[in-house]
């Protein structure tokens, strides 16, 4: 069983940033869009910060 950990929910422009920690994964982030759709790049960073970061970019971008 895996234990994933949630760091940290942000709401930006309607979207939600979930920032969470697996141990074979490491820190990631998704972002799930007002419609329940998840969303996300997969690769894997190397500290929540970094992660929580990437995933703003993200929506910054795809706005």
């Amino acid at each position: 069983m895996t234990s994933t950990k949630i760091h940290s929910l942000v709401c930006i422009y309607s979207r939600v940033l979930v920032v969470f920690y697996t141990p074979c994964k490491c820190w990631q982030f998704r972002i799930v869009s007002p419609d329940g759709t998840v969303l996300g790049d997969y690769p894997i960073y190397y500290s929540a910060e970094a992660a929580a970061k990437a995933g703003r970019e993200w929506i910054y971008q795809k706005r």
